[in-house]
């Protein structure tokens, strides 16, 4: 009797944590912190590829990318809900992601035109930046048929970022390779528990943000 009564409360308990730390990865590894965590990624693997500026200004360098592609699109968001466009803030229907998708689309593409005049951070930035606007145009056109898996298209775009900055710079970087893949596949898995995504929209995703760094790849370097 009391075996079982453990068994009943050990169910329920993993049933209950599943969810919520499959909740605290979706936020943890949302997109709009992809590009911050890319540039981290290159500060860390590839300090030489920041060489004339100070520390100061490379944290500053750091601190702008979080500013315009993680803080800037998310009060955007918050600023849609409190005016009544949307419901809530996570987007939870195709109809109030197309504003977002937009408005990301806008600092994607401010990113990736700054990223050109900048000769002192790494070349990889330039088709990385591009490769996300690719992928939120894309995204966007998708929207009008299916709820693709933002999730997906960032850390799908992530990974193939990871590994085309191995190939640009021939450097063999098995580990980070293979943690973004792990991250990603995480990422995924997380996104089934707890969205209403369906599997093609989370596959998708991953495609689309994959093959549009690709893209950005053969097309800028």
């Amino acid at each position: 009797m009391i075996e079982s009564n453990y068994k009943e409360s050990s169910s329920k308990t993993t049933s209950g944590a599943l969810p919520l730390l499959a909740k605290l990865v979706s936020y943890l590894v949302h997109p709009i912190f992809i590009p911050t965590y890319f540039f981290v990624y290159l500060m860390w693997q590839f300090p030489y590829g920041f060489a004339g500026i100070t520390e100061w200004q490379l944290q500053m360098r750091l601190f702008g990318v979080f500013w315009l592609t993680a803080f800037f699109p998310s009060f955007a968001v918050f600023l849609l809900w409190r005016l009544k466009f949307s419901d809530s803030i996570y987007l939870r229907t195709q109809k109030e992601r197309i504003v977002p998708y937009i408005i990301t689309m806008f600092f994607y593409w401010w990113m990736y035109y700054l990223s050109r005049n900048f000769t002192d951070q790494p070349e990889a930035l330039k088709f990385f930046f591009m490769g996300i606007f690719i992928a939120t145009v894309f995204g966007l056109i998708l929207n009008n048929y299916f709820k693709i898996s933002m999730h997906a298209m960032g850390v799908g775009g992530a990974a193939a970022a990871i590994v085309l900055t191995s190939f640009f710079y021939e450097t063999a970087n098995g580990i980070p390779i293979s943690i973004a893949v792990l991250i990603a596949a995480i990422v995924c898995t997380a996104r089934i528990i707890v969205s209403d995504h369906s599997l093609k929209e989370i596959y998708i995703g991953l495609l689309v943000g994959i093959a549009c760094q690709v893209l950005a790849y053969l097309v800028v370097v």
